[in-house]
């Protein structure tokens, strides 16, 4: 469990994302246009209950639902710690959340890089069970691919590939993708995927030995930028793609595309965050 102390709350006025009542269910298809989650009504609680089996919370359909629904909320007015925190508490089934949650409060709002480890091992390993539990939910595999590759860029590039996380990684996010084809979240995590590599080990040994294509990370930057135009991360993330594919060469176009970042309205926390670091990185 991360420590108490160590969840730094939202730096930013939360008003505009607070989605109480009906408002969540109405807004999710923009909330969740990035990650293609199902929304937790009752209907899809009783299907996760029956995947589960064993691992499921002793809880009916409507009270998980519900339960789920909260812990959405507060993910999406930055409250990160009470939405992992009642994720955690449904164990694989609200995996999803609680990885979210916790990585996405890391990515941005824990300094010290040793905590930062932890929290994305922490996520990964609930991820693992999300895998193990509900098998044909695509963000049990996404959230795992989340949680490992934000774990491997706190990391030297020569320890995450002799700890072999690219291989994990890849093997989470193809699986993701067939299941959830229109993942835009997998697809720009598939971009960085390839452009990581070749900006790291060269494109003869990345391709060669990780099969990284500099072809496929644009392909799948493209992708994740059609079908969420108005996400913060996929423009901050086409601007990363083109900086490790290209260096130098090609910073005007990354500028360019962190500032359409920064310029996207945020519909929740976590967009609020994308934008505001976009914001930094051209300031």
């Amino acid at each position: 469990m991360a420590a108490k102390s160590a969840w730094a709350a939202f730096p930013h006025d939360a008003k505009g994302y607070a989605y109480a009542g009906d408002a969540l269910k109405k807004a999710w298809p923009q909330l969740h246009a990035g990650d293609c989650e199902p929304f937790p009504d009752s209907k899809h609680a009783a299907a996760l209950l029956k995947a589960a089996g064993k691992a499921a919370p002793k809880l009916d359909a409507d009270a998980l639902a519900s339960a789920l629904q909260d812990a959405w909320r507060a993910f999406h007015s930055g409250d990160f710690k009470a939405a992992f925190e009642v994720g955690e508490k449904l164990g694989p089934i609200g995996a999803s959340v609680a990885t979210k949650a916790i990585g996405i409060h890391a990515t941005y709002l824990v300094d010290d890089d040793v905590e930062k480890l932890k929290r994305f091992e922490q996520a990964a390993k609930l991820a693992e069970a999300a895998i193990k539990t509900l098998p044909d939910e695509a963000n049990s595999h996404y959230r795992h691919a989340f949680a490992l590759g934000r774990y491997s860029q706190g990391l030297s590039i020569v320890k995450a590939l002799k700890q072999g996380i690219a291989g994990k990684v890849r093997e989470s996010l193809d699986t993701a993708l067939e299941l959830a084809p229109k993942h835009a979240e997998a697809h720009t995590a598939l971009a960085l995927y390839h452009a990581e590599i070749i900006g790291k080990i060269g494109a003869m040994i990345g391709g060669l030995t990780y099969g990284a294509k500099g072809s496929e990370a644009e392909s799948h930057i493209k992708t994740a930028l059609k079908l969420t135009p108005d996400s913060p991360i996929a423009h901050v993330e086409h601007g990363n793609v083109l900086l490790l594919l290209h260096g130098e060469k090609e910073e005007d176009a990354a500028a360019t595309a962190y500032e359409k970042a920064s310029k996207c309205k945020p519909k929740d926390a976590m967009e609020k965050l994308d934008a505001e670091f976009a914001k930094s990185q051209i300031e």
